[in-house]
């Protein structure tokens, strides 16, 4: 029978907590960005882009992230709307479609190990 043992180094777990949450918080701030500078949000006087901002929730590793306007739910569910771009060249419906099941589906998860891999502190190579 063979013997093991098993340390655990708890600095380097906290440490390591610690960089999960920042990371993903980095992600959330990540996302917002790519979203703006993807100029898929419809614009007209800037104030739907303008109310996006994140809720989160770094303990259970949660974020939504919301656009506070009365008619943002309109926009958002009505692809078919002829949206101007004039302003924001690429604003449509659907606009965070592309991180769930399009082209950018593996955005979130490469820009959090990016992320962990910085904050990690040497832990995570």
């Amino acid at each position: 029978m063979t013997k093991v043992k098993i340390t655990l180094y708890s600095d380097k777990i906290k440490q390591l907590d610690q960089a999960v949450k920042t990371a993903f918080e980095m992600t959330v701030e990540a996302v917002i960005s790519d979203i703006k500078t993807s100029q898929v949000v419809p614009k007209d006087t800037s104030a739907l882009e303008d109310s996006l901002f994140p809720e989160v929730d770094v303990d259970r590793l949660v974020a939504w992230i919301i656009l506070d306007t009365p008619y943002a739910r309109r926009l958002y569910w009505h692809p078919e709307y002829n949206f101007r771009t004039d302003k924001n060249p690429n604003a449509r419906g659907l606009w965070m479609h592309p991180y769930i099941d399009g082209d950018k589906k593996g955005f979130v998860i490469q820009t959090f190990a990016m992320f962990l891999k910085q904050q990690s502190g040497g832990l995570i190579t």
